[in-house]
C-alpha cells in the first residue's frame, strides 16, 4: 500500500511552485521520494524556495515566465537539458483580477485567459515529448490547477478568473482524451480557500472564511499536497479527465 502513493524516482515540474498551493504541491512531492523543478518568474523567490524545500529532498530551481508562448517553449527546452523524461506535470501558474463590470479592462481579462487557460496547453504541448518518454514505463501525469470559481459562482467581479478557471477544467477533459493514447493522464485540481498570496482573504482572515466553509475550516498544506501526490500517485493511474474539487464543501453550500 505504500507503493500505492509512492513517487519514488519520479521527476516533477510544478510551475508557479515559489509559493502558495504550487509550494504545498511541491514538499507533498518532495516528501513521497519525488525530484522536483520548480518554476516562478521572480527568480530570487523561486531559487529561495528550492533552497527551503531541499531539506525535504531534491528541489531544483528553474526560474522562468511561462505567461507566453515562447517562455514556456523556452522552459522546455531548458527543462530538456537536465531531464531524460518528465512524469509529472502540474499547471499551477496562475493569475487573477477583480473589478466592477462596467470599468473590467481588456488587459485583465488577456492576462488572465493567457496565464490560466493558454499557458497550460503551450506548455504541455512543448513538454509532450518529455512525458511521452517517461510514459514507456508507466503513466505520466499531468495536473491542472483550476478553481471552484470555475465551477461555482463566487460573490465577487471576478470575470475573466472565473470563466478562464472553467476553461480550465473543460480543457482538462478535452486534453486528456488526445493525451491518453500516449499513456498520460491528465487530471485536474479545483482548490476552495487556501492561504496564499493569490486568495488574501483566507490568509489574512482565515477565522471569518472559516465560518463560511462548512468543514468549519479554510484548507491546509496537507489536503493540497494529499490529493496532488493522489493522483501524481500509481493511486491515480486511472483517472482520465476529472477535476477535483478540494474546498471542505463550499462548492456545495453555493448551490
Amino acid at each position: 500500500m505504500n507503493d500505492l502513493f509512492s513517487l519514488q524516482g519520479r521527476t516533477a515540474l510544478v510551475t508557479g511552485g515559489s509559493r502558495g498551493i504550487g509550494r504545498m504541491i511541491a514538499a507533498g512531492f518532495l516528501k513521497q521520494g519525488a525530484t522536483v523543478y520548480i518554476t516562478a518568474r521572480k527568480a530570487a523567490a523561486c531559487d529561495a524556495t528550492a533552497a527551503e524545500l531541499s531539506a525535504l529532498g531534491p528541489c531544483i530551481s528553474m526560474p522562468a515566465d511561462v505567461s507566453t508562448v515562447a517562455g514556456a517553449q523556452e522552459l522546455a527546452t531548458a527543462l530538456a537539458a537536465q531531464v531524460p523524461a518528465l512524469d509529472i506535470l502540474v499547471n499551477n501558474a496562475g493569475a487573477a483580477w477583480g473589478e466592477a463590470f462596467e470599468t473590467f479592462p481588456e488587459k485583465g481579462w488577456d492576462k488572465v485567459m493567457d496565464l490560466n487557460v493558454k499557458t497550460p496547453f503551450f506548455l504541455t504541448q512543448a513538454l509532450h515529448g518529455l512525458l511521452t518518454k517517461a510514459s514507456q514505463s508507466r503513466p505520466a501525469k499531468v495536473i491542472n490547477i483550476a478553481s471552484i470559481d470555475g465551477m461555482s459562482v463566487n460573490p465577487w467581479e471576478t470575470y475573466s478568473y472565473a470563466a478562464s478557471k472553467a476553461g480550465l477544467i473543460h480543457l482538462t477533459k478535452r486534453m486528456s482524451l488526445r493525451l491518453v493514447k500516449d499513456n498520460i493522464m491528465v487530471s485536474g485540481i479545483a482548490p476552495g480557500a487556501f492561504a496564499s498570496e493569490m486568495n488574501k482573504d483566507a490568509r489574512d482572515h482565515g477565522d471569518e472564511v472559516a465560518g463560511r466553509i462548512p468543514a468549519g475550516r479554510i484548507g491546509v498544506d496537507d489536503d493540497m499536497a494529499g490529493i496532488a501526490i493522489y493522483l501524481a500517485s500509481r493511486a491515480g493511474d486511472y483517472v482520465v479527465g476529472q477535476t477535483f474539487a478540494v474546498d471542505g464543501g463550499i462548492t456545495l453550500a453555493r448551490g
